[in-house]
């Protein structure tokens, strides 16, 4: 008997050991620990998706987390309470938090988000079919160089400016047969400033920024392929800020204010750049990969770099290196209007991936 009671009193001190320990932070569907913090109750952000199997992830550096789940998508920024979701801005009455290291939110964000958006859901069984590329209206190609500036020289002379020029106007020509708008910020053998190329983009309305570019090296046995995004080492900060002053939000809400503060609009541009960034890199991976599966070509694969026109932009936005032409072998092969022809090719096909993921987070919401 003496002996039972002692277990039983073990298993009591485990339990409340629990409660005491990080296990306790990890919530049950049924439960989730809240906190008192200024007479506020908040509930570990960690701890809310796991009770309803959200996906979720902070970025330390730029203090912004993105959930996503069933299509929709939301982002906060700590320290805040506005937040943006499927785009649309709405308020809480306290800010996102930090608490015990953990990032914290107000217990009303459950109810008036996503309790609203989730409440009753259940995932959707998908058709065997590929999604239809939709949902990608226009898309801007920038032909890297130009006119004065050759870009890169091969040893045999092909010019950078000529192997971009021809890509770019196959590739128009397959996104125009894919219903798709296409604006080019040139189209012959002309210089366009750096600056210009990303004016011409950011008055566009396009959905997506790709920029054609063919590499060199001194080490002339580089080869391969790889596409770039902006670096997520780039002055968000100042990105946003320069934004909040000079460009229209063109957000969905129409119950957003009209003339927001300038601190406001900066916060919501810094949001808006950390989503375009992450849509970058899927772009980016969908070209590797169709390019990977269809072209005899290294893949070096997808990097960050902070590039002047990545920077910007104000959409989702690639640059494409096509291949070296400080390399023998890809200069000859640069200069096949065949090769040309499945670079192009690839580089839609990625276009036309990005776009089905697009299409199924569409159908996922309905």
């Amino acid at each position: 008997m003496k002996i039972r009671k002692l277990s039983v009193f073990i298993l009591a001190l485990g339990l409340l050991a629990l409660s005491f320990s990080g296990c306790a932070t990890v919530s049950t569907r049924e439960t989730l620990t809240t906190y008192n913090i200024g007479g506020v109750s908040y509930v570990s952000l960690s701890s809310l998706c796991g009770s309803q199997n959200i996906s979720w992830k902070y970025d330390t550096f730029i203090r912004t987390v993105s959930l996503t789940k069933g299509g929709h998508k939301i982002n906060l920024m700590v320290g805040e309470k506005l937040v943006l979701v499927d785009d649309a801005p709405e308020y809480l009455s306290y800010p996102v938090d930090i608490y015990q290291g953990a990032v914290v939110v107000p217990y009303r964000f459950k109810e008036q988000v996503l309790d609203r958006l989730f409440k009753g859901y259940r995932p959707q069984r998908t058709a065997a079919t590929c999604a239809p590329a939709v949902r990608i209206r226009k898309v801007v190609i920038d032909a890297g160089h130009g006119g004065k500036d050759p870009g890169a020289i091969g040893r045999n002379g092909l010019k950078e400016k000529d192997v971009n020029l021809d890509i770019a106007k196959r590739l128009s020509k397959m996104l125009k047969a894919e219903g798709i708008d296409v604006v080019m910020t040139r189209s012959s053998d002309i210089f366009v400033s750096l600056a210009r190329r990303v004016s011409i983009a950011n008055s566009s309305g396009a959905d997506l920024f790709i920029s054609v570019h063919a590499n060199a090296n001194h080490v002339r046995s580089l080869k391969g392929l790889e596409v770039y995004y902006v670096s997520p080492k780039a002055d968000d900060s100042k990105r946003a800020l320069y934004c909040a002053q000079n460009a229209n939000l063109g957000l969905k809400s129409s119950s957003f204010a009209s003339t927001p503060s300038l601190n406001l609009r900066a916060i919501l541009w810094d949001m808006i750049h950390t989503s375009n960034r992450a849509e970058s890199v899927k772009l980016a991976r969908g070209i590797c990969h169709s390019v990977d599966s269809s072209v005899n070509i290294r893949i070096i694969g997808v990097k960050s770099a902070n590039f002047y026109v990545l920077k910007g932009v104000r959409m989702p936005a690639i640059l494409v290196e096509t291949g070296f032409l400080s390399n023998y072998q890809e200069e000859k092969l640069l200069r096949n209007s065949y090769y040309r022809q499945q670079i192009a090719e690839g580089i839609c096909e990625g276009v036309k991936i990005y776009a089905r993921e697009r299409a199924s987070m569409e159908m996922a919401r309905q």
